[in-house]
């Protein structure tokens, strides 16, 4: 009788403790900061991607930016090498298609590939163009043909239109899939609020369009 009781104290015992480290670790787990959340396309970071330069620049015609860089064309250039270079500073597009190889694509196949800086892009500027969406001629031949060119190259990041507005540059993005003629993602990215746009504000939309791939 009185070893039989002991066994039963025994497995309260070990009942409790075993309840108290549960409890324990329920509350190191519940104290635990949240983990961050991995940048929407870091998926496709090790992928070879083609990269258009900006097809559009819009502006009010008192921009201070254009005034400076000269042209809407030079703002978007200027944007395009921002660019480059976050993207170098992450580690990305070593293996990817970006747009000087694109123009010498071109101009290598001038009758049979699509001019990098004229692709009919209007209908993606659509706010009811999302990710799942399909676009349709002449830009689902354009691309079909560009990704033709390079080997291994799938999915197309296309930076297709820049604003300057209310002190900010917002650029709308898409990572478009021309196998299937169909947006993986659409984005905007926006710069900081300030008096008006700068360089500097061409320099956070090109960092914040890196992030979408590697975390800084």
């Amino acid at each position: 009788m009185i070893i039989l009781q002991t066994v039963r104290t025994v497995r309260v015992c070990s009942t409790v403790v075993f309840a108290a480290l549960a409890s324990c670790n329920r509350g190191a787990k519940t104290g635990t900061a949240p983990e961050t959340p991995a940048p929407p396309l870091v998926g496709y970071a090790a992928q070879r991607l083609v990269v258009t330069p900006t097809i559009r620049v819009t502006f009010s015609e008192t921009d201070s930016l254009v005034r400076e860089l000269g042209t809407a064309s030079a703002v978007g250039r200027y944007l395009d090498g921002e660019l480059l270079q976050r993207l170098r500073e992450r580690g990305l597009g070593a293996n990817w298609i970006l747009p000087a190889d694109l123009v010498r694509a071109y101009e290598r196949n001038r009758r049979y590939a699509a001019d990098p800086y004229q692709l009919v892009i209007e209908p993606l500027r659509s706010p009811r163009f999302i990710a799942g969406s399909k676009y349709a001629e002449p830009l689902s031949s354009q691309l079909r043909t560009m990704i033709a060119l390079h080997d291994d190259a799938r999915l197309v990041l296309l930076p297709m239109s820049l604003r300057l507005q209310s002190g900010r540059a917002v650029l709308r993005v898409a990572l478009l899939d021309p196998r299937f003629a169909e947006a993986r993602w659409v984005g905007e990215i926006r710069s900081d609020s300030a008096a008006a746009p700068s360089r500097s504000s061409l320099t956070q939309v090109s960092r914040r369009l890196a992030d979408l791939f590697v975390a800084p």
